[in-house]
């Protein structure tokens, strides 16, 4: 009796087979799941995850390729705080570029008065003149209250100039 058995029939090489075939499936799942989760920490519309999880489920090892060319760069977390810093910036630089509201003038922020047209811009501290912003109740320099008038930041208007008159 002749023996045909093959040497991928034995018990290891059986035993070899299954796990491998097993790791594979485990991997496979596992990249799915990785697709997933990503998406969702990447993508703000839950369809495109849906599909971006179904890309790495169906393909199972061209879909987490494909899908790693095609997910945004940075997460979405990433982007709001990229946001946060810009606006930031932005008040920072726009605090640094104060302008008279009359003429346009550059003025600093401690400024009683615009340089250029001398429009009052803030009103001086009763007690040691510092400049105070309109809604302070009390001058942050020296404590002294601040009268309610100028607590409104009622500021005097720009002065007229003098009317020519013909003679």
């Amino acid at each position: 009796m002749p023996i045909t058995t093959s040497l991928f029939a034995t018990s290891p090489w059986a035993v070899a087979l299954t796990l491998s075939g097993l790791l594979v499936v485990v991997f496979w799942l596992a990249t799915a799941a990785w697709v997933f989760r990503d998406a969702r920490r990447r993508i703000d519309d839950r369809r495109l995850v849906a599909v971006a999880a179904l890309l790495g489920f169906v393909l199972p090892f061209a879909g987490p390729v494909v899908y790693l060319f095609l997910r945004p760069p940075d997460s979405i977390e990433e982007r709001r705080d990229r946001r946060l810093e810009n606006r930031a910036l932005e008040e920072r630089l726009a605090e640094s570029d104060l302008r008279c509201p009359v003429c346009r003038g550059r003025v600093e922020a401690e400024f009683l008065v615009c340089p250029v047209c001398t429009t009052r811009l803030k009103q001086a501290c009763g007690s040691c003149g510092a400049p105070l912003e309109a809604i302070w109740q009390a001058c942050p320099y020296c404590a002294t209250p601040v009268p309610p008038a100028a607590a409104l930041g009622d500021v005097a208007p720009r002065p007229r100039r003098a009317q020519r008159t013909r003679h």
